[in-house]
């Protein structure tokens, strides 16, 4: 090649809903909403064009935490409610990233409600979707921590007689910087919220109330009750978001809230100039 010569790289190829599938065929139920948020996540990817090996998905245990499995970016199965603490770590290592999780009400506000505050405080620059079927759909129709009062399952024969967490509510007052609901029967703008909390820096919670067909079906509930924000929201009203949360005749979709903060793993490496190499030999020798 002549000195000077200038090499010309062909412009990547437009990536599509297809190349962001795995090729396995989900196993969830006829019918289940998580079909839905699957979908709408393919094409907010797509929408975004994120090269799949700059993607990681990390789920923890339940129907919904089974999405690693059908994407074709990089993905981790954790334990159950672990999915947030590996988020972190996986930022904190490689900020670079864009980290996706994915999981369940039982997953995230059950064994994993003690990780949910602390990563929304500390702003961790992840996107966490969260399918709210209301109900255990993996070991057969449980109560969840966001059944209705009055629910009657397995585990509550006489009904559920304790309050159901607000996940929005919960998000808003413990500092998540975008926060969103939508609703798996309603894809397009569900995919539309993905983009926004993808491309937004910090935690972005998006709760989506994904019915399950087999155990606790609530598309005739929630078809009745969703209603989208007003057209003139004010999504920087933290205060107006929290009481907006609190409506318990509707069920509001849309972009509740979003702040712009730094984000924690950028913060970290901002004591990198600071940091020494650890002697063993002396910090030993001041037990000896």
């Amino acid at each position: 090649m002549p000195d000077g010569a200038e090499v010309l790289q062909a412009p990547r190829e437009a990536l599509t809903v297809r190349d962001y599938k795995s090729g396995e065929k989900p196993v969830w139920c006829p019918g289940c909403g998580d079909f839905g948020v699957l979908s709408a996540t393919f094409k907010a990817l797509a929408a975004l064009q994120l090269a799949r090996d700059q993607v990681v998905v990390v789920s923890g245990i339940g129907c919904s935490s089974r999405t690693p499995y059908f994407m074709s970016t990089y993905g981790l199965h954790g334990v159950h409610g672990r999915a947030l603490p590996i988020a972190t770590g996986m930022k904190l290592a490689r900020p670079d990233l864009t980290v996706l999780v994915m999981g369940g009400d039982g997953d995230l506000l059950a064994i994993g409600a003690g990780h949910f505050p602390h990563a929304a405080a500390r702003n961790i620059d992840v996107t966490c979707v969260m399918m709210d079927n209301q109900t255990y759909g993996l070991t057969k129709a449980q109560s969840s921590p966001t059944s209705l009062i009055g629910h009657k399952s397995k585990s509550t024969p006489y009904g559920v007689i304790s309050k159901p967490m607000n996940p929005v509510l919960l998000a808003l007052t413990n500092g998540a910087t975008f926060v969103a609901r939508g609703y798996s029967a309603k894809p397009n703008e569900l995919t539309a919220l993905i983009v926004e909390g993808t491309k937004h820096k910090g935690f972005a919670f998006i709760h989506v109330q994904s019915p399950c067909a087999e155990f606790f079906n609530t598309y005739d509930y929630y078809d009745q009750r969703v209603a989208d924000l007003p057209e003139d929201w004010d999504r920087s009203d933290l205060k107006g978001a929290i009481e907006m949360a609190l409506v318990e005749e509707k069920v509001h979709l849309g972009l509740f809230y979003q702040e712009e903060r730094p984000v924690y793993e950028r913060r970290a490496r901002e004591f990198e100039p600071e940091k020494q190499e650890f002697d063993l030999t002396a910090y030993l020798e001041r037990f000896a």
